[in-house]
């Protein structure tokens, strides 16, 4: 339960009834704000995005693979797309809605490991076995016995993972960014729910 929101109401209200009380005044955040809370998990997802596609292509030239680039780029896109702006959204977004986050740091920690786990590392993980595959099937590069595929998979993947670091510390940076400014907008929507509850309740 939220520190703020429990110092703000000595009612003692529960988790559902803060939630609900936040979201009835969320209308009454700036424009500005109600947009990059709303939009601003989605431009995470959409550099999340293009890491993938980055890590597609960087995974492509070192396979020698050329077949199938609309097939191996598309799922590429989407899928750390969905999943750093559903992570975010889970992580961040909603507990600071609900009134379960009450701590600057944890926020901004929270928001940067989304931006490296779902941004970063995971669309680096994620090209790894699709172009591996593509490889096999289209014959572009000679691939070890299975006893030696962990050690294959970690060679191709190292001289990737090294140039992916500045993408890295990009979704870093805007997570923690993003994290931060949410956590502003939480706070000020707290004010105006329960200076407006006392102010009624008074």
């Amino acid at each position: 339960m939220s520190e703020n929101a429990e110092q703000k109401n000595g009612a003692g209200l529960s988790r559902a009834e803060i939630a609900e009380m936040l979201m009835k005044n969320f209308e009454k955040l700036p424009d500005i704000d109600q947009k990059l809370f709303s939009y601003g998990p989605l431009y995470l997802g959409g550099n999340a995005g293009l890491g993938g596609l980055i890590a597609n292509s960087l995974y492509r030239r070192a396979l020698n693979v050329r077949a199938a680039r609309f097939a191996s780029s598309l799922p590429m896109a989407v899928l750390p797309f969905l999943a750093a702006s559903s992570l975010y959204h889970v992580a961040v977004s909603q507990p600071l809605l609900a009134g379960d986050l009450n701590c600057p740091s944890c926020s901004l920690l929270r928001g940067a490991l989304v931006g490296v786990v779902g941004g970063g590392l995971y669309p680096i993980l994620l090209a790894l076995p699709l172009n591996l595959g593509l490889a096999s099937r289209y014959g572009t590069a000679p691939l070890p016995e299975k006893g030696a595929m962990l050690r294959y998979c970690v060679d191709i993947g190292k001289p990737v993972f090294n140039k992916m670091r500045a993408v890295l510390l990009l979704q870093a940076f805007f997570g923690t960014y993003l994290g931060s400014k949410h956590f502003q907008s939480y706070t000020t929507l707290a004010h105006i729910t329960f200076d407006q509850a006392e102010e009624l309740h008074d």
